[in-house]
């Protein structure tokens, strides 16, 4: 009944903007322009137009990006490419016109609310030097029942399958919560001497041993017992979606959990962003309105394996405790030998705090000291680790180097 309730007053509140954009419409007319009051009601409404929570990936956008050094520098086209189209998510590929090889990049975005194209600052950055691949991962509520289950194992051979689809010779980077699935899938393909096992590793800021300096984001997942989460997050998709009936974890609620963790600066952002229109500062304005459009771009989650990362990743730490299972096989990250790998955290991440994604360094015990690395960047929360300034001038030539030096 949640995701009913959800529906209808989503419905309702559909209803309410488009009152709210006719109103934006006529206080926008060249007789009212200009006026105080017009001035107050188009900013309330623009604001109000803003603040709404969708279901449909946006754009990536990214269409030309520059490529080259100095006097080599030269901007070439983008043209995103579905290299391989599965149930829960397509293998997206970042075709640059006219460039030569450059190491493959997998990168492995979350699956936490939010569609891929949350990382395509990542992605612009990364495209400069590296030929990059994404995994486009699909709203869960729009996959069919009979697709099947979708859980961690799946999540890990997906990573899996696109590796072997990529070739060898492939690097794999993972951001945030798919550290875990791309360390499982480095180990097993390393066990097995995959010819497509990734010649380098990068995790950023990944729950890989949550038991180490607990965040708000960990004890939460502690606070209640496994069956509470089932019990009370868990909802089933309506029957008017392609995935009706299908048992998911709301992107909804995703976003609303993540929103109270910071409720008052949500907050501020928006009487910021009625302030700047009422000023005339409209740049400053449509970087809000932009940020929160991809914010607001929610993605359910399967509940299979929103409810095994619960239990397996932050309430019984099976990994770095080396009880993690992929098909009824132990995980072992010391079978990982050959692949170089690099561990980046930030200094104020309150969701992934420092030393969590750095455990993966212990774990992979076999692999040469010389081929493996941490970083841990200064001033910088979360999002900083793989966006804005320090990401583009500290963090990623930090990334590029180690790619670029396993070729």
């Amino acid at each position: 009944m949640q995701y009913q309730a959800y529906q209808a007053q989503s419905e309702w509140m559909d209803q309410l903007r488009l009152f709210s954009d006719l109103a934006r419409t006529a206080v926008s007319h060249p007789l009212m322009a200009g006026h105080p009051i017009s001035k107050k009601m188009l900013a309330a409404c623009t604001v109000f137009s803003a603040a709404k929570v969708t279901h449909t990936r946006p754009d990536f956008g990214l269409q030309k990006v520059m490529v080259g050094e100095g006097a080599l520098q030269r901007e070439v086209n983008v043209i995103e490419e579905a290299v391989h189209v599965a149930p829960f998510a397509t293998l997206l590929h970042f075709r640059r016109e006219g460039v030569e090889a450059q190491p493959r990049v997998l990168i492995v975005a979350p699956m936490s609310g939010h569609f891929a194209t949350l990382l395509r600052e990542t992605v612009r950055t990364m495209m400069a030097d590296h030929d990059v691949y994404i995994t486009d991962w699909h709203n869960a509520r729009d996959v069919p029942l009979s697709a099947g289950r979708f859980g961690l194992d799946e999540y890990a051979e997906y990573v899996m399958n696109f590796l072997d689809i990529m070739g060898p010779g492939s690097h794999l980077m993972a951001i945030c919560q798919p550290c875990v699935a791309a360390m499982v899938a480095t180990s097993i393909m390393a066990e097995d001497n995959h010819p497509a096992t990734p010649v380098s590793l990068t995790l950023m800021a990944g729950p890989i041993d949550c038991r180490i300096n607990p965040t708000k984001v960990n004890a939460l997942a502690t606070s209640k017992p496994f069956s509470w989460f089932e019990k009370n997050l868990i909802s089933t998709v309506p029957a008017r979606h392609p995935g009706a009936k299908r048992r998911v974890y709301p992107g909804f609620l995703q976003l609303s959990a993540f929103m109270s963790m910071n409720l008052e600066r949500h907050v501020d952002s928006f009487k910021g962003m009625y302030k700047n229109l009422l000023d005339g500062d409209t740049e400053k304005a449509e970087a809000t309105r932009n940020f929160y459009e991809e914010y607001f771009a929610v993605l359910d989650l399967s509940a299979e394996f929103y409810l095994e990362t619960i239990q397996h990743v932050f309430q019984d730490y099976a990994l770095p405790q080396g009880r993690l299972q992929w098909r009824g096989r132990t995980v072992n990250p010391a079978a990982i030998r050959r692949t170089a790998l690099l561990t980046v955290e930030g200094e104020r991440d309150d969701i992934c705090a420092i030393g969590q994604t750095m455990a993966a360094q212990d774990l992979c015990s076999r692999i040469p000291p010389f081929m493996k690395q941490h970083h841990m960047q200064a001033g910088v929360g979360h999002y900083g680790v793989f966006s804005g300034r320090r990401w583009n001038q500290q963090i990623y030539p930090i990334v590029r180097e180690m790619i670029h030096s396993c070729q």
